[in-house]
């Protein structure tokens, strides 16, 4: 038998805000001396060339992603545009009318017909998503020979520049890459030590239909993607692929050499440049998409010419500008934070010697600053482009039916990629999903009347850049554990509110956020049904990816007000009566809100005193299984708190112990942020170390069979998936500093690993930037900076104090927070 468990109305209260740059480096606290203001030196580094896709270097402006191999004799670099997917505008209009059949299932769900609930539920599903496509394959012959030696290929993250370099019989050859956010272009240049030895050809493959021209120094490619991409785990079936001449969208790729003093040709389909010392090598590439709701083919944008525009203005800049250029542009937003855990123990290893050393259970606080940055490295390089935020793999993605789409996987994945944009100081990288959101609030408008018969928006398990908001399945042949879950509007909603709290940015409350989060809300407040007990409850209702299983044996998907269901729902009513409040905005709704939340099924305790993840003290199918969607009142959200509710953050400790630490990459990372919620340093440190095992490309060499990190630092799912690097960022972030509920609370679970060290610029909810420094495991001194200033309740362990901040000023606090 379990028990009911009510909770106070936690609501996020906050004081003022602003966004800005870091503070001054402060030697004599420890926040580095004036030559260390920006944190060590930050570099992945091999001594060989990569040989598959999760050895590669990765670069992005935000736009265009580019995966370098490295090659000394024979480069290749992966290429993808943001915006370049399979597929058209989505008919949200699917399945008209299905809510006609929600009575049958909440009937079978009322008389515990789970069985047949789970049948019934599959006639409430749509189409499947569609896929983010890889671009083409940019290639460079090298005209030397293959007698290779002083090999070296980095990718410096604090300037977002990629080099190799090595020695062919006694001359030096070196190049170097960026993708420039200013310029729309890639860069490569190209040098030898001496005169006239520097040769080489460019080529390009695609997957997709294109064709290849060229003259002089320049390489023209065009093509299309298709309008169908059949997702990958759905094997071999009938034309997964389907293309419809002039309708799928369209792209561009010109290469161009420039600021050489070689000569140039173009020949079979290739361009060559011979007798050079050095040269430039400049790819602009777009494509035709001209908004979610747009045809590509029939109404897009001229890709063609866009491309060519990006290339002259690029042209006319010349090599050092446009470095110049990118390196103003980049780190303006990386150095906003820098974190140092210790000196580097190997200096010079490579990175994936040393994931293979820290493995084996040597420490290395390098590796584990490095690792947090490069989280804040890949937002920065793939979540710039309005209304087009970073998938699953980021914007890095060679194959044609890559896994799961690389779409966004919206119960949880989606989600997990913006957990580090507003702490760890990037909130602009924040905006390709909040403008996104707005994007799926009108497929989800309709998605919300035609599936499940309410007011608002809603969305379901997957959408893709079409916004698509329906539940999938294919029409009925999707299993529920994963194809009916309703409820990403809700969970995306929240980012919203989070973009406000942390920035008090009240026009931006009012003019976007505010509006989306009560379309969502409405969503909600209709979904809500009353159920046995006399609660108000979500029916039919699924736990992401979950399986149940009743004392007969049954193991079933389908039930009522799943604990996942209810904490985004009380986490979202409570925002938008905050931020109703905050605006002076329809009162009567918020006090509808106010009654449902009193109303609803409260967290429950289960008889192993562990948090419920369904209404039925049940077991899971698979008590280890990599979702915790059941703990989202812990994290991300905020309605569970070790003092505000110590019997549910004690029954949330105890439900991560039966869930054990391993898993997937990615839930790795959310166990992070969970076990820091608790304040347990040393166990999310247990679960960082974790995160961070070598997995090798071969899962058959990989360490263990979970999750991991592969040589070129990106997350493994297993295979790669970007959420769990943006996962990792935040959770060292959460470790560091908190500032839910109203409180700032410093080092809130610092492990005894990192026993002295520093951070800056960091950022807490209500607009404060935070810069901290400790030594012996005890906080030295706390620096606080407010653009609008106010009032600010912080905390160290015990301690408690309110500070107040002039607008524009700082406060310094020591240990004793005075």
């Amino acid at each position: 038998m379990s028990r009911f468990v009510t909770g106070s109305t936690l609501l996020l209260m906050a004081a003022s805000a602003g966004i800005t740059g870091c503070a001054e480096a402060d030697s004599a606290v420890g926040f580095g001396s004036s030559t260390t203001t920006l944190g060590p030196t930050l570099e992945l580094r091999y001594d060989e060339p990569a040989e598959v896709f999760e050895e590669t270097l990765l670069l992005g402006n935000g736009r265009m992603g580019a995966a370098l191999f490295g090659g000394a004799t024979s480069e290749r670099i992966y290429l993808n545009e943001a915006t370049l997917w399979a597929g058209r505008p989505v008919d949200p209009y699917m399945a008209p009318g299905a809510h006609r059949y929600l009575p049958a299932v909440r009937e079978a769900l009322f008389n515990e017909e789970w069985e047949l609930a789970d049948r019934l539920v599959r006639q409430l599903q749509g189409s499947f998503s569609e896929s983010f496509a890889p671009l083409g394959t940019l290639l460079l012959e090298m005209a030397h020979s293959d007698d290779v030696s002083a090999y070296e290929r980095t990718l410096d993250i604090g300037s977002a520049l990629s080099d190799v370099t090595y020695e062919v019989e006694g001359v030096t050859f070196h190049r170097q890459a960026f993708v420039s956010h200013p310029d729309r272009v890639m860069v490569i240049h190209l040098s030898a030590s001496e005169p006239g030895t520097l040769g080489f050809s460019i080529g390009f493959e695609s997957l997709l239909l294109h064709e290849a021209s060229g003259a002089g120094g320049l390489l023209s490619v065009h093509g299309e993607a298709p309008v169908h991409a059949e997702p990958n785990y759905r094997g071999n079936i009938p034309d997964p692929i389907v293309y419809e001449e002039g309708k799928g969208t369209r792209f561009s790729v010109l290469a161009q050499v420039v600021e050489t003093d070689g000569s140039t040709s173009f020949v079979g389909r290739q361009v060559t440049v011979s007798g050079a010392s050095q040269a430039t090598l400049l790819i602009s590439v777009a494509t035709s998409f001209n908004g979610f709701d747009v045809e590509p083919g029939l109404s897009g944008l001229d890709q063609a010419r866009i491309a060519a525009d990006q290339l002259d203005a690029a042209s006319s800049l010349g090599h050092e500008a446009l470095r110049e250029r990118h390196l103003e542009d980049y780190t303006g937003y990386f150095h906003r934070v820098a974190l140092d855990l210790g000196e580097d123990p190997v200096p010079g290893l490579t990175t994936d010697e040393r994931l293979r050393r820290y493995t084996e259970g040597a420490a290395d606080p390098y590796l584990e600053s490095l690792y947090f940055q490069f989280g804040r490295y890949l937002l920065i390089s793939s979540s710039r482009t309005p209304g087009v935020p970073a998938n699953l793999q980021g914007i890095w993605n060679p194959h044609m039916r890559p896994p799961w789409s690389s779409n966004y996987t919206t119960n949880i994945n989606l989600e997990m990629n913006y957990w580090p944009a507003e702490v760890t100081n990037l909130p602009e990288m924040h905006w390709p999903l909040l403008s996104f959101i707005e994007n799926l609030s009108v497929t989800g408008r309709v998605t919300a009347q035609e599936f499940w018969g309410t007011r608002g928006w809603s969305v379901a398990h997957n959408s893709d850049i079409w916004a698509m908001s329906n539940p999938v399945g294919d029409f009925g042949q999707g299993h529920p554990v994963w194809a009916n879950w309703n409820m990403a509007g809700v969970w995306l909603a929240t980012h919203l509110w989070e973009h406000y709290a942390f920035t008090k940015d009240l026009e931006y409350l009012e003019a976007h956020a505010y509006p989306l989060m009560k379309g969502a809300a409405e969503f909600a407040l209709d979904w809500l049904v009353e159920g046995p007990h006399g609660y108000l409850i979500t029916a039919p209702s699924t736990s992401p990816e979950n399986l149940y299983r009743t004392p007969d044996g049954y193991a079933g998907a389908t039930t009522i007000a799943t604990t996942a269901d209810m904490a985004m729902l009380r986490e979202l009513f409570q925002q938008v009566i905050e931020a109703g409040g905050f605006l002076d905005l329809d009162a009567e709704f918020r006090n509808e809100l106010d009654q449902a939340l009193t109303g609803m099924v409260p967290y429950q305790i289960g008889d192993d005193g562990s948090l419920q993840e369904w209404y039925h003290d049940w077991e899971d199918q698979d008590p280890q299984h990599r979702h915790q969607t059941h703990l989202f009142g812990l994290h991300p959200g905020s309605q569970i708190d070790p003092d505000l509710t110590p019997d549910l953050a004690e029954a949330a400790r105890v439900a991560l112990e039966i869930k054990g630490d391993e898993s997937t990459g990615w839930s790795k990372a959310w166990r992070i942020n969970l076990w820091a919620r608790l304040r347990d340093g040393d166990r999310a440190h247990k679960l960082y170390r974790e995160l961070l095992t070598f997995t090798h490309p071969d899962a058959e060499l990989a360490y263990g069979g979970g999750g991991g990190t592969y040589p070129n630092l990106m997350d493994a799912h297993p295979p790669f998936q970007i959420d769990g690097n943006f996962g990792g960022t935040a959770g060292i972030a959460e470790m560091l500093l908190q500032s839910h509920n109203s409180l700032i609370r410093f080092l809130p679970a610092l492990p005894a690993a990192w026993s002295t060290g520093w951070v800056r610029g960091l950022r807490a909810r209500g607009g404060v930037e935070v810069d901290l420094a400790w030594d012996g495991g005890e906080l030295i001194q706390a620096r606080l900076h407010s653009e609008n200033g106010g009032a600010f309740r912080v905390a160290y362990g015990e301690l408690e104090r309110t500070v107040r901040i002039d607008p524009g000023g700082e406060v310094s606090l020591g240990r004793d927070l005075r």
